[in-house]
C-alpha cells in the first residue's frame, strides 16, 4: 500500500502512532481485526436496516447537494426502500456506536483506535452487519443535522433543536462560504462509502453461488474484513469531520486520503461485482441450456438461449449477401452449429465450403458460425471480420461473450479447436461434433447425424475418402484391383530406401506373372518432390479424424481402426506405410518392420501366385514384429472433442498408459495463412 501523507490530520497533531494505517499491509489490517472478531450467531435484520440507512442518507446527500452546491433536483426520483413491517431497530446498539464515534479529535491512530472499539463492539456480528450498523448511527447523527437544516425556517421545534446543533452556524452565509468545501468532500466520501458497505453488502448474498462457477468472489470473499474495517474508519472520520464543521474551534480535516483508499477499494468492488455477474449469467445460461436440451424447443429459441444475453438484440449476418437478417431464417431448420475461437485457418474454413454447396440446394440445412472470444478487442474484432469474409454462410456478430460458453465447453467438449454441432428443428442434438465425419467424407456423411456416422462406420473401404483433397494438384486414382502402398515418414534416407525397393518389389517378373498392380505413393511431398506440410497435414488430419470418430463409440475397435490406430503412432516415426487393395485398408507397419518384409521379398515372392498378396505380406509382417515390435503411441490433441478415458493398444491386449505432452512447431498457421 503506497505511503500517503497522515490520515485526519488535525489542526493540534496528536502523537506520533507506532505505525501509519495507510501503510498497514492487508495482512496486517487482517491480523489485527481478526482478534475482534467472534464467529457467533448475533441475528437481527440487516437488510431493513440498511434499506432505511440507505434511505436516509441517499436524501440527505441529495438535501447538500441541493443547499451547498444550489442543485434543484427533486427528491421525488429517489427510490425508497422498503423495510420489514416487523423491522425492530437496534436503537440500544446504534446509539452507542454514534456515543463511541463522537467527539474524537482528528487523528489517524485515533481513528484507528475508534475503529477497533466498534469491531470490539460488534465481535458477534458477521463482517456485512458491522458495516451496515456503523453507518446507520452515522446515519442517525447525519439525517437529524440535515433534517433539522431542512425544516428550521418552517417549523420552531425544528429551529430551536437546530440551534443547539448549531445548523443556523453552518448554514448562514459566513459559515456556508467556510465550510462549504469541506461539506461537499464529505458529502461525496459518504456516497462512496454507502457504495462500499452496499457492494460488501451485495456480494455477501452472492455467497449461494459456488466459488468454482463463481471464481470472481473466492478472491473477494476473503477481501471483506478488510473492505469493512476500510468502511468503518471512513465512517468514523466523517463523524469527526462533522464535528469539526459543527464544532466551536472552526477548523476541519483533511479527508482526501481516506477518500482516495475507500475510491480505490470501490473500484475493486465495482468491477468483482461486474465480474461476479457476468460468470453468474454463465452458469444460469449453463443450467438453462441443459434444462432446454432435456425438453427440447425449437432450434432457434435454442440458439438463442445459447449466444444471447437477454438484454441483446439476436440477428446474424448472412454472408451470401453481408447483410443482417433475423434469426428467424434458423426456424424449422436443420443446423450445424460451427463453433470455433479466431485462430482458425482458411483451409479449416473451406472444410465446410463443399458442404454449403451441398446443403444450399435444399434449404432444409443451415450453417452458423459462433465465434467463441472471452475478451474482444479492436484487433479482434479486425481479424474476425477478415474470417467472415472467408464464409458464405451465416455467422453471429455478438461482440460480448457467448452466454452459453460454460456449456459449450463443457457439453459439447469445445477446446478452443472448430466444431460442428448438428442441431435438429426441434432443438436435439443429433451430432456433438460431425467435423470428424465432414472432413472424412464431405456430403457423403450427409445429414451429418450420428445414424449417418454409424452407417459409414461399417465401411472398410476408406482410403479413397481419405486421399480425397490430401493432394489437390495430384490426385489419386484408386481402382479395386489395385494394391497401393502409401508411405511417409521423417527419415529422407528410409524413403528413399523404400521407394527403390518397394519399385523393385511392384515390377518384379513374379507379381507381373501373377498380374497383380502395385502403386507407390509418397505421402508428404508435392510433384517436384519436394516436402509440402500442407499435403501432410491434410493427410494426418482426415486419418485422425477417421480414428477419433471411431473411438467416440463405445464398441470395441474394428480391424480397419485398429490399423489406423497403428499408423498415428509411427506418425512422427523415422517411415511408415499403409497397404491397401483398392480402398481397403489391408494393415500398416512402422518403417523398419515393412522395410525388412520388403527386404526378404525374395524369400516369399514363390507364394504369391497360390495366396494372395496382402495375406502372404501380412504373414511375413507379422513374423517380423513378433521378434521386432515397436513401442505404440497415439498423441490425441486435447482440442478434438471428447478424449477416450482408455485406449488399448492395437499390437497387445494391454491397456494403454496415458501421458502428458506439450508441443510447438513454431509456426502460427491461422495468423499466416489470413495474410
Amino acid at each position: 500500500m503506497a505511503t500517503l501523507k497522515m490520515l485526519l490530520s488535525g489542526a493540534q497533531p496528536p502523537a506520533k502512532a507506532e505505525h501509519s494505517v495507510l501503510t498497514m499491509s492487508d495482512n496486517q489490517i487482517m491480523n489485527t481485526i481478526y482478534a475482534t472478531h467472534v464467529h457467533g450467531d448475533e441475528k437481527f435484520d440487516v437488510d431493513s436496516l440498511f434499506a432505511v440507512t440507505e434511505n436516509i442518507l441517499q436524501r440527505a446527500t441529495h438535501l447538500v447537494d441541493n443547499v451547498v452546491l444550489g442543485t434543484k433536483t427533486q427528491r421525488e426520483h429517489l427510490d425508497e426502500k422498503v423495510p420489514k413491517a416487523s423491522f425492530n431497530p437496534p436503537s440500544c446498539t446504534l446509539k452507542a456506536l454514534s456515543c463511541e464515534m463522537s467527539c474524537k479529535a482528528p487523528g489517524e491512530e485515533i481513528a484507528h483506535k475508534t475503529t477497533l472499539s466498534i469491531l470490539n463492539k460488534l465481535a458477534h456480528y458477521s463482517w456485512d452487519a458491522k458495516a451496515v450498523l456503523t453507518l446507520a448511527a452515522f446515519a442517525l447523527d447525519y439525517g437529524d443535522f440535515w433534517l433539522l437544516a431542512d425544516l428550521h425556517s418552517s417549523d420552531q421545534l425544528a429551529k430551536s433543536v437546530g440551534i443547539l446543533k448549531r445548523v443556523p452556524v453552518v448554514l448562514k452565509r459566513p459559515g456556508l462560504q467556510k465550510y462549504g468545501k469541506a461539506i461537499v468532500e464529505l458529502n461525496n466520501l459518504i456516497k462512496a462509502t454507502l457504495e462500499v458497505i452496499e457492494s460488501i453488502f451485495e456480494l455477501e448474498k452472492l455467497t449461494v453461488y459456488d466459488t468454482k462457477d463463481v471464481p470472481a468472489l473466492a478472491g473477494a470473499m476473503d477481501r471483506i474484513p478488510v473492505d469493512v474495517y476500510w468502511a468503518i474508519i471512513t465512517v468514523v472520520a466523517c463523524t469527526t469531520q462533522m464535528c469539526c464543521i459543527t464544532g466551536d474551534e472552526g477548523k476541519t480535516q483533511e479527508l482526501s486520503p481516506v477518500a482516495q483508499k475507500i475510491n480505490v477499494i470501490l473500484n475493486v468492488l465495482r468491477r468483482t461485482i461486474k465480474l461476479a455477474y457476468e460468470q453468474i449469467d454463465v452458469i444460469e445460461a449453463y443450467r438453462k441450456l441443459k434444462k432446454i436440451f432435456q425438453t427440447p424447443s425449437e432450434v432457434m429459441e435454442v440458439f438463442k438461449a445459447l449466444i444471447f444475453h437477454k438484454d441483446a438484440e439476436p440477428s446474424l449476418i448472412d454472408g451470401s449477401t453481408n447483410k443482417l437478417v433475423s434469426i428467424d431464417v434458423l426456424k424449422k431448420k436443420d443446423v450445424l452449429f460451427f463453433i470455433s475461437s479466431l485462430n482458425i485457418t482458411i483451409e479449416e474454413i473451406s472444410i465446410l465450403k463443399p458442404v454449403y454447396g451441398g446443403i444450399c440446394k435444399k434449404d432444409q440445412h443451415k450453417i452458423v458460425w459462433i465465434p467463441i472470444v472471452e475478451h474482444w478487442t479492436d484487433e479482434l474484432r479486425k481479424k474476425f471480420e477478415v474470417l467472415r469474409s472467408k464464409m458464405p454462410w451465416y455467422t453471429v456478430q455478438y461482440f460480448s461473450p457467448v452466454v452459453g460458453i460454460k456449456f459449450i465447453k463443457e457439453e459439447w467438449n469445445f477446446k478452443n479447436k472448430p466444431i460442428v454441432v448438428v442441431i435438429n428443428p426441434r432443438g436435439k442434438v443429433e451430432h456433438p461434433n460431425a467435423l470428424h465425419i465432414i472432413k472424412v467424407w464431405g456430403m457423403k456423411a450427409f445429414p451429418f447425424t450420428k445414424e449417418a456416422e454409424d452407417v459409414l462406420a461399417t465401411k472398410e473401404d476408406v482410403m479413397e475418402d481419405i486421399m480425397v483433397g490430401v493432394n489437390p494438384r495430384s490426385p489419386v486414382v484408386i481402382k479395386d484391383d489395385k494394391y497401393i502402398f502409401f508411405y511417409g515418414g521423417k527419415d529422407n534416407e528410409w524413403i528413399q530406401q523404400f521407394t527403390k525397393k518397394a519399385t523393385a518389389l511392384a515390377n518384379d517378373p513374379a507379381i507381373k506373372e501373377a498380374r497383380l498392380s502395385i502403386e507407390l505413393v509418397l505421402v508428404g511431398k508435392n510433384e517436384k518432390g519436394q516436402d509440402d506440410v500442407g499435403i501432410l497435414g491434410r493427410f494426418w488430419d482426415k486419418m485422425e479424424s477417421f480414428f477419433f470418430s471411431k473411438t467416440e463409440k463405445k464398441t470395441e475397435p474394428d480391424a480397419v481402426t485398429r490399423e489406423i490406430q497403428k499408423l498415428l503412432s509411427y506418425k512422427n516415426e523415422s517411415g511408415w506405410a499403409v497397404l491397401s487393395k483398392g480402398s481397403k485398408v489391408i494393415f500398416t507397419g512402422h518403417g523398419t518392420t515393412v522395410m525388412k518384409v520388403v527386404d526378404e521379398f525374395e524369400k516369399w515372392k514363390g507364394y504369391v501366385r497360390e495366396i494372395a498378396f496382402e495375406i502372404i505380406f501380412k504373414q511375413n509382417h507379422d513374423k517380423v514384429i513378433e521378434v521386432n515390435r515397436p513401442c505404440s503411441r497415439v498423441d490425441i490433441p486435447l482440442g478434438v472433442g471428447k478424449v477416450p478415458e482408455h485406449m488399448h493398444c492395437p499390437h497387445c491386449p494391454r491397456v494403454m498408459e496415458t501421458y502428458i505432452s506439450f508441443k510447438c512447431c513454431h509456426v502460427d498457421g491461422a495468423l499466416n495463412s489470413l495474410h
